[in-house]
């Protein structure tokens, strides 16, 4: 079968099934990797078939990600998962036959390649650093859930509009450090993501197994479920001129709304195809109680809900203001279509994906609640970032040696290469790392 020029992936032999759905979500996604990934109803692995079934309660991280994995390719997620050499040791056993067809990846893992150097050489370091920050994270993280609950009720007593931008700040600064919880084993901080009406099992997909794993391309969900209000893939054929320059003007909609159309997305994919809702979908309602009770009942049930509508939408706005401009979309940032490097390997494809924020660096806080360290994070997302500072000296050193660069820049740069990004439909011809 002949693809289409523009449908060529850099990452990938085929286009994404899922690209082809009426309704993208997480469902579709996976449906479609399925479909995709030659993994023969099983787990695929490099070039190894494996069936885990009689693993899945048994995983150490928790049941879902063997679960929610099966039929599809794993062997990027396997890798950036594990940081010791014990489990590629100990799924020997659950290897069946080797895989029939090769893989549709293109990118590399190879022994002594990019990722597993810097990999050994973080697994050392891991061994001799200061652990205490981690207790620091958690700290941060406690204390804005307990203040976004404050905030909340006393926007309602009160009547203060000052709280209630304080609430929904609190409320967006908790997903989001929520979100460096839910990359590890299950926990109860990853439940605290789900308060801005999102949910971080679909999470795990769109973003853990699909943006970390594919960023920028085709297959990275995260890409695709913006669209059409949001476009950055730099092609003709799917950012037409009309959508490059009325997404100037949908963007501040769609970031006030994006919470909302999560949960709205996911509400109508249950009741038309198959259910994607959990039971803890229902946490985010405990903020409207809070407020209701924290106020003696005396405001009545609207204006509690009220409040929390609004808080929730500033929430938000502020989430897609710090999360859409904190490493992704620039035109100096590969996207798919762009040239690709001649070093196929995975880690260095991540560093090609991504502009630090180096304002961020001097505070963990900040580091937290604004996606910081995102080098670091894309290529060892079970770690705390609490300790991703320490990892900075090898990551220089294994970049030197392999032609990487780490760029940076501050939060205002980002959103004006954003924008720009949202206008690029011309790839960019000179490869990341080939030099001026």
């Amino acid at each position: 079968m002949v693809i289409e020029e523009w449908k060529k992936s850099g990452i990938a032999t085929k286009f994404p099934t899922y690209r082809n759905s009426a309704l993208i979500t997480t469902h579709s996604w996976q449906k479609g990797k399925r479909q995709d990934d030659r993994a023969e109803g099983l787990w695929r692995i490099n070039d190894g078939i494996y069936d885990f079934t009689s693993f899945i309660d048994k995983h150490p991280g928790g049941p879902f990600w063997i679960r929610e994995t099966k039929g599809t390719d794993i062997t990027e997620a396997f890798e950036a998962h594990h940081l010791t050499t014990a489990p590629e040791k100990m799924i020997a056993k659950y290897k069946v036959r080797d895989a029939a067809e090769p893989r549709i990846y293109t990118l590399t893992l190879e022994e002594g390649g990019f990722y597993k150097t810097l990999k050994e050489r973080v697994r050392e370091q891991l061994k001799t650093i200061d652990k205490r920050p981690k207790k620091k994270s958690d700290l941060i993280h406690l204390g804005l859930i307990v203040s976004l609950y404050l905030f909340g009720i006393a926007s309602a007593k009160y009547n203060s509009l000052l709280a209630l931008v304080l609430a929904g700040v609190a409320l967006c600064w908790t997903v989001i450090v929520s979100h460096n919880y839910f990359h590890r084993r299950d926990n109860w901080q990853m439940y605290a993501f789900n308060l801005g009406l999102m949910n971080f099992a679909a999470w795990r997909v769109s973003h853990a197994l699909s943006h970390h794993i594919y960023p920028n391309s085709y297959f990275d969900l995260e890409l695709s479920m913006f669209e059409p209000l949001l476009c950055w893939v730099p092609n003709p054929h799917i950012k037409s001129k009309l959508m490059r320059y009325v997404s100037w003007v949908t963007e501040p909609v769609a970031y006030a709304l994006a919470f909302f159309i999560q949960m709205g997305t996911r509400i109508f994919y249950s009741l038309r195809h198959t259910n994607i809702l959990y039971w803890h979908d229902l946490l985010p309602l405990s903020i409207p109680i809070a407020i209701y009770l924290g106020t003696g009942g005396s405001l009545g049930v609207w204006i509690c809900v009220r409040q929390w509508l609004a808080m929730t939408s500033i929430a938000s706005f502020s989430f897609c203001v710090i999360g859409l401009n904190a490493a992704h979309h620039d035109p100096e940032i590969y996207h798919e279509g762009d040239a690709n490097r001649e070093d196929r390997d995975w880690g260095l494809f991540q560093v090609d994906t991504i502009i630090d924020r180096g304002d961020l660096k001097w505070s963990q806080f900040l580091v937290l609640t604004h996606f910081g360290d995102h080098v670091l994070h894309h290529l060892f997302p079970t770690l705390d970032h609490g300790l991703l500072p320490a990892l900075y000296p090898v990551l220089y050193q294994t970049l030197d040696e392999f032609k990487g660069h780490l760029r940076e820049c501050n939060h205002i740069e980002h959103m004006i290469g954003q924008h720009k990004q949202l206008l690029r439909i011309e790839p960019n011809p000179r490869a990341p790392g080939a030099g001026k």
